[in-house]
């Protein structure tokens, strides 16, 4: 969104709402699905315990670091382009 002075409208707010609750769930749903690529087979399967340890470990550690990648990288996006719509209804921006 970057440094505005003032307060911001409702309509904003809204919009930086949205926007979070976008992020997360996207970087949720993503993490899931990396994990049980990575992690199902040490749950489904009879694997050895070193192997499973490191399938299930592996499978954290890169959830968790795609559910922060992904969430950044939504919320960083949204602010470059600034949240903003086209200031009249049914007309574009020039750069859109």
């Amino acid at each position: 969104m970057g440094f505005t002075r003032g307060r911001r409208s409702q309509a904003e707010r809204d919009a930086i709402t949205v926007e979070i609750g976008y992020a997360l769930c996207s970087a949720a749903f993503a993490g899931a699905v990396v994990f049980g690529a990575v992690a199902g087979p040490a749950l489904l399967f009879d694997l050895p315990g070193p192997v499973a340890k490191a399938l299930l470990g592996s499978g954290i550690v890169l959830a968790a670091v795609l559910f922060a990648v992904r969430t950044v990288s939504v919320l960083l996006r949204f602010g470059h382009e600034g949240g903003s719509q086209p200031s009249q209804p049914g007309r574009t921006s020039p750069d859109s």
